[in-house]
């Protein structure tokens, strides 16, 4: 049997809504945070034994947890941290619950270009290689050389290369398969300026808290742009921004972010999502597709 005594503590009955940025979603049966990779496979195996179905999330950032919260075990992994890089080769590793701005001043400050884009993206490196995650033209298929997998069904790790996870617009095959992102490598340009990247990664910085909601919860873009078309536009156009649903509101800064004004709960924002994808649907003919990921819902509401 797995000694989960060794690895920490499984929290019952624990709040979710600590757990994401939207500050909305019910409780999880059990909820474990682990900080080192040797214990991953222990709280799986814990799981198991237990015949409970487990889901991972990592800062909560993209994510919507129904307000009925998560049966089984929820393993949060944002405080599996760590980065090693190499300033001649611009080879870094990062494990999963690494923060992405954290890791974008990181490797700045170590004269490697490639990530100054990221710094505004409130994930972790784990969730960022889940969903190929972009901003200001860049994203994480440009500098992704592998990233290190275990199957949350049991067995050991293994490498995936960049080839093998399709990247696409905000999309890879982690999307689909049953499997615990535990590390990432990236491969970034050496000898580059530290101070000029520093000035550029808080320049890309500076422009994101400008234009978008940042001291109001939210999840980042709710929609994926309908190319050549900006999902923001296209709901401002409608003339949405401001639209409440409870405490669930359109951004009046930026129209392609939810925010919690202070007492949403998930039901309130799912809806709201909803409405948004009718009104563009009824005027244009397209169906907006969320980048948000919603845990706990029925598929058919």
């Amino acid at each position: 049997m797995s000694d989960a005594a060794a690895m920490g503590e499984a929290r019952s009955q624990a709040p979710l809504a600590e757990y994401t940025t939207w500050r909305v979603g019910g409780p999880a049966e059990w909820l474990a945070e682990p900080s080192a990779l040797e214990d991953i496979k222990g709280w799986l195996d814990w799981a198991r034994e237990r015949d409970l179905v487990c889901r991972v999330i990592g800062a909560g950032s993209n994510l919507l947890i129904d307000d009925s919260g998560l049966p089984g075990l929820t393993l949060c992994l944002r405080k599996l941290q760590g980065v090693s890089l190499d300033p001649s080769s611009g080879l870094v590793e990062a494990l999963a619950g690494e923060p992405i701005p954290s890791l974008a001043r990181r490797v700045a400050r170590a004269g490697l270009h490639g990530l100054e884009w990221s710094v505004g993206i409130p994930g972790t490196v784990g969730g960022a290689a889940v969903m190929n995650a972009g901003a200001q033209g860049g994203c994480i298929a440009d500098r992704l050389v592998s990233v290190r997998v275990m199957p949350i069904t049991g067995g050991d790790s293994f490498e995936l290369t960049a080839d093998q996870l399709e990247f696409g617009y905000r999309h890879s095959v982690l999307q689909q398969d049953n499997l615990v992102v535990l590390s990432a490598r990236f491969r970034l340009e050496p000898g580059h300026d530290p101070k000029e990247l520093n000035r550029v990664t808080s320049g890309n910085l500076a422009h994101r808290t400008t234009t978008q909601p940042y001291q109001q919860p939210s999840c980042g873009s709710v929609f994926r742009n309908p190319e050549p078309e900006k999902a923001g536009r296209l709901i401002e156009a409608m003339g949405l921004k401001g639209t409440r649903i409870g405490g669930a509101e359109v951004s009046t800064l930026h129209a392609n972010f939810i925010v919690n004004t202070g007492d949403a709960q998930a039901q309130d924002i799912h809806q709201l999502i909803h409405l948004v994808q009718d009104r563009i649907e009824l005027a244009h003919g397209i169906r907006l597709h969320p980048e948000v990921k919603r845990l706990g819902f029925d598929p058919a509401a």
